[in-house]
């Protein structure tokens, strides 16, 4: 009875990803830069993001420290938490930031949107703390994307509806993940 409109899901997601792929090749490689120059020179990742988008910065720092998709040495990565706050309490991200990051460390902030008060604290914050962030939106990135310096990274995904971007988000974590391995360990067979 459903049949119909779960294959276009799953279609819709696919050509996302499939017109995706060339406009965000060089922003996630940017990222991947910016990850290697924390990781390399002592710093570490801080993920974060509000109701569905924090799952992914906790599935991000999980991949960081535990692996991706081979053994290596645990990278330092801590996902911030959205739950110890109250709703009304849109500090509570930068707090964390300004209690843990310091200069050379780096903010991983997730969002479909991007128009979350307590995520524009939390890069405020990062940058009084002379952090990189790189930000993952959809929507043309709203209110976060203007709140990013020259030196931050912008991985926009050109879609309105937060599903699809979220979809789009996993991908370009796992990309990240991967890019970061490869410029620390090698590249492994090619991708198939």
């Amino acid at each position: 009875m459903l049949d119909l409109r779960i294959q276009q899901h799953f279609i819709d997601s696919a050509d996302l990803q499939y017109q995706a792929a060339e406009p965000l090749a060089k922003p996630v490689d940017a990222g991947v830069q910016a990850l290697i120059a924390c990781l390399t020179s002592g710093g570490k990742v801080m993920a974060c993001g509000l109701g569905a988008a924090a799952a992914f910065a906790h599935y991000f720092a999980a991949l960081f420290v535990a692996g991706f998709e081979r053994e290596r040495p645990e990278l330092a990565a801590v996902a911030l938490s959205a739950d110890s706050f109250t709703d009304d309490d849109h500090a509570g991200l930068a707090r964390q930031v300004r209690a843990l990051g310091q200069a050379g460390d780096l903010l991983l902030v997730l969002s479909a949107h991007g128009q979350e008060e307590g995520l524009l604290q939390a890069v405020q914050s990062a940058h009084e703390r002379d952090m990189t962030v790189i930000a993952l939106t959809g929507k043309g990135g709203g209110a976060l994307a203007k709140a990013l310096r020259e030196t931050d990274v912008h991985v926009c995904i050109p879609h309105d509806r937060a599903a699809r971007v979220r979809e789009v988000q996993q991908l370009v974590l796992h990309c990240l993940c991967d890019g970061v391995d490869a410029q620390l360990m090698g590249e492994q067979e090619p991708l198939s």
